[in-house]
């Protein structure tokens, strides 16, 4: 009998956290935690900076704007990545996001603010992008499945406790420390990645082949996308001051819509063709008809029935509860995916129609709380059965494009359902009653969308 061999010894896979990767993966998902702070914060304090800002015909665009922003930045940060490495978009879009919270700290006007909006839009769209090229280029293949899922868990507890937080914040301190709080953050996550960003820097640039790897086609198209979603907005929120330019900004802003996307989406998407395209489009059902509520569920709560900015993000945070046990329960499941697409849906479908109960004279504000948790429920169940669906349905070669297309399609369903929502308030009106009457209209037209995708769910096969 000899001794094993050092080479007959099995080797253990490295972990995220091992000594040669872990100041980069503290980064990283120090980075991402702050801009999922930012994105499930801001709508609790919306309602405090329309008041203060008199910006409430800004409600709904403020949102969008970030959205549009970013879903911009997406296809070109992926672009820059690929032909000039990570360091430089991820760098940019760190800068952005903090010059953004610190503008939206500052801002002494509505416009001042919105700007801000646009301004971290971009730089959380391209720190994101560039963040999964980071992990794709530092961590070995084996250990590239721990940090994605790293990077899934660091939006959890934002999503859990940054309504609350924020609510707490702005009744202390004011909502202004909301945005000015993150920015000291951002110094010690750069610290902690510049290890893995002079790594990137001695990365040849690797770019794409395919049809959606297009440096100059993708970017027009992304430009196409983003600045028709913006024209049609204002053009949708103008129409009760004056209806032919709106009309016109509309139909204009639609067309260019519609151009970037048919380049921007898998080929039969806008049609629905049966398999990925439709799997790709349903991204945007879900995400429309749940943060077109969502967006408004603190304004409702405080201007109709007078609760606190702390208690009307609760019901956000219990849908964030929902939202983590529905994705966990479907990856327990093993019935067809169509079938779960459908019945997550099906629960959003019923969340939004039990919250609009909330603002009814009688009937209890604290309703949307298990309105939400269902509402979050149907969103973690199915959504997450959509992207892995289409990731399975998509060539190993069309696995980025196709990624990108789901956050396309993502991004465009929430920016135009709460600026569409947004542009609803305006028209019905800003006091607590018409406030009320309008997210009843809201909620009704995003239900009718949920019912939709439970209705398209088939033609995910």
């Amino acid at each position: 009998m000899t001794a094993p061999k050092a080479l007959d010894t099995p080797t253990k896979p490295p972990g995220i956290f091992d000594s040669a990767y872990r100041a980069a993966t503290l980064g990283i998902l120090l980075v991402v935690t702050l801009i999922a702070f930012e994105g499930m914060s801001v709508g609790v304090v919306m309602p405090s900076i329309a008041k203060e800002l008199n910006a409430l015909d800004l409600y709904g665009i403020s949102f969008s704007a970030f959205l549009i922003a970013s879903l911009f930045m997406n296809v070109v940060s992926g672009l820059w990545s690929d032909k000039r490495g990570y360091p430089a978009p991820f760098l940019a879009g760190v800068v952005l996001f903090a010059a953004g919270m610190g503008l939206a700290g500052a801002a002494s006007s509505a416009e001042m603010f919105l700007l801000a909006r646009v301004v971290q839009g971009l730089g959380g769209g391209s720190a994101i992008v560039a963040l999964y090229v980071m992990i794709a280029r530092v961590y070995p293949m084996d250990v590239r499945p721990k940090a994605f899922a790293a990077l899934s868990a660091a939006w959890v507890v934002p999503a859990m406790v940054g309504p609350s937080v924020a609510g707490f914040v702005g009744d202390t301190w004011g909502w202004r420390y909301v945005f000015y709080g993150i920015v000291p953050l951002v110094i010690p996550a750069l610290v902690m990645l510049v290890p893995a960003l002079r790594m990137g820097s001695a990365h040849e640039a690797q770019p794409g082949t395919g049809p959606r790897s297009k440096p100059v086609a993708m970017t027009l198209a992304a430009t196409s996308t983003a600045g028709g979603a913006g024209l049609l907005l204002y053009g949708v929120d103008g129409l009760h001051r004056d209806v032919l330019p709106a009309a016109v900004a509309s139909v204009a802003g639609l067309a260019l819509l519609v151009l970037g996307l048919y380049r921007l989406l898998p080929p039969g998407s806008l049609v629905l063709r049966r398999g990925l395209p439709t799997t790709v489009l349903m991204r945007g059902f879900f995400s429309a008809s749940f943060f077109g509520v969502n967006s408004f569920i603190p304004l409702a709560l405080q201007e109709v029935k007078g609760f606190e900015t702390t208690t009307a993000g609760i019901a956000l945070t219990t849908g964030a509860l929902g939202w983590s046990a529905g994705a966990y329960l479907q990856s327990r499941q093993s019935a067809d995916p169509h079938r779960r697409i459908r019945l997550g849906a099906g629960c959003v479908t019923a969340g939004i129609l039990v919250s609009l109960l909330s603002v009814l004279p009688g009937v209890t504000g604290w309703i949307a709380v298990p309105a939400w948790i269902l509402a979050g429920l149907g969103m973690g169940y199915g959504i997450t059965t959509t992207n892995v669906t289409a990731l399975k349905q998509s060539p190993v070669n069309e696995q980025g494009a196709n990624s990108a297309s789901l956050s396309v399609s993502d991004q465009l369903g929430s920016a135009l359902s709460v600026g569409i929502g947004g542009a609803l308030v305006n028209v019905i009106g800003h006091a607590p009653q018409q406030i009320a009457a309008g997210f009843l209209v809201i909620s009704g037209l995003m239900a009718a969308i949920a019912l939709s995708g439970t209705l398209l769910a088939g033609r995910t096969r």
